[in-house]
């Protein structure tokens, strides 16, 4: 017979190696969920990046322990009732954020708490959740934005933190987008600086401009979101994603009047899965380089993705003049349908009134590939490649694409200054 101590020793090891070998073959199927696609040398592309983004890292807890410090923002003098409850949420605040157990922060359901622009800052002595099953509401005064035109709600220095439940976050947006204008770039909600950080099942609707954007922040979860603005509605995009590492966006659904996700410079490490977007401006990386600024973006992954109605789908822009780097991207299993730009790489992009000279430096795009994309093109130009004369696209991997007019005419690619290598079917091919 087995002795006690040798039973456990060799349960131990059975545990151990069927753990390894399951999460192991787990890994490989999230990276290539459809095999007769995704060959060896693309596994090999993303392996470092996949092995980066799964280390272990702590996230805030979904449930309340019973040892949790709750604490209900109508305890503070919140009304809900249409009037102006920013001085209870402050209030709250600090008291959630000051406990030294965890601390849930509670927005009942039911009521609609009207807010002025307010700062929730930490660092928190514990981890805190904020469960938000009620609606917030930005106000409506411009004059209430006197102090900081560029941001509504903002949780900065904020770490292990979660912030789910039910509710909507709604930011008002209509007298932003009469007087709509450049230079107000006026975010809804914002997140800085916060390191272990999950945003979970909440509705975000009509942003003064982009509705949640995450800046500077490491290892972020965004799931299950719905973001919805009006198609028409100027600037409102929907997940913006700058100077941030480790980030997953998934199972989202966002219909805004811009770039349903945008990945700018020092994001690294992002991957953006189950989303279905339009209408908006589809998936963007960019612009990048604008005023002939260094921009880094790397290691994204754009996968199972469903585009409709969009104006494009899967974008890389960049101005000339820029340097840094675009590379080591990823666009898989994507489907669309009565897309305007399915895809496009634009390296002479110019968003202003008068035209962009001609530079002599630019963004370096390399290491991009497009796998089973397939789907229709609303426009007769469905692939576009337009890379710079001086630092050509390097790199770039078209894979089983097939994207066919929404209407009888053909459709077409092109593809300027671009290295291009293509497996399987191509079409419309260059």
């Amino acid at each position: 017979m087995f002795s006690k101590s040798c039973l456990i020793t060799l349960y131990l090891f059975i545990l151990a190696s069927f753990s390894s070998s399951t999460f192991g073959s787990y890994l490989d199927y999230y990276d290539n969920p459809s095999p007769a696609t995704h060959k060896s040398k693309s596994r090999t592309t993303s392996s470092s990046f996949r092995r980066s983004f799964f280390k272990t890292r702590p996230l805030a807890a979904a449930s309340t322990p019973s040892s949790a410090n709750v604490v209900n923002v109508d305890s503070f003098g919140a009304k809900g009732d249409g009037t102006d409850d920013s001085q209870a949420f402050k209030r709250a605040w600090q008291e959630a954020c000051s406990s030294s157990n965890e601390a849930v922060l509670v927005v009942p359901k039911n009521k609609i708490y009207l807010l002025k622009p307010l700062r929730f800052s930490g660092p928190c002595k514990s981890s805190l959740t904020m469960k938000i099953y009620g609606t917030i509401k930005a106000s409506s005064r411009l004059s209430d934005y006197k102090k900081d035109l560029d941001h509504w709600i903002v949780f900065e220095n904020v770490n292990n933190f979660r912030v789910d439940g039910s509710g909507t976050i709604d930011g008002n947006g209509r007298i932003w987008w009469i007087n709509s204008c450049k230079i107000n770039e006026n975010l809804a909600v914002t997140f800085s600086e916060c390191n272990n950080l999950v945003v979970a099942s909440l509705r975000f609707k009509n942003s003064q401009k982009m509705h949640l954007s995450f800046q500077k922040c490491v290892n972020v979860r965004a799931l299950n979101l719905l973001v919805i603005a009006p198609g028409k509605s100027p600037n409102t995009d929907g997940i913006h994603v700058t100077g941030t590492q480790d980030i997953l966006i998934k199972n989202c659904v966002i219909r805004t009047g811009d770039d349903c996700i945008s990945i700018v410079s020092g994001s690294k490490n992002v991957r953006a899965t189950d989303i279905t977007c339009g209408p908006g401006h589809g998936i963007s990386i960019g612009s990048l380089g604008a005023d002939n600024s260094e921009a880094e973006v790397s290691d994204v992954v754009v996968n199972r993705a469903k585009f409709s109605g969009t104006t494009n789908g899967v974008r890389i822009k960049t101005w000339q003049g820029g340097s840094g780097y675009a590379k080591n991207i990823i666009f898989q299993n994507i489907a669309m349908n009565n897309v305007s730009n399915p895809i496009i790489i634009d390296q002479h992009y110019c968003d202003q009134n008068d035209p962009c000279p001609d530079q002599g430096s630019a963004v370096q795009i390399s290491n991009v590939a497009y796998k089973n994309i397939r789907g229709t093109s609303a426009s007769e130009l469905a692939i576009k490649f337009d890379c710079s004369k001086h630092f050509a696209c390097q790199g770039i991997l078209v894979q089983d694409v097939t994207l066919a007019p929404q209407q009888e005419d053909s459709a077409q690619a092109s593809c300027v200054n671009v290295k291009l290598q293509t497996v399987g079917s191509f079409s419309p091919p260059c």
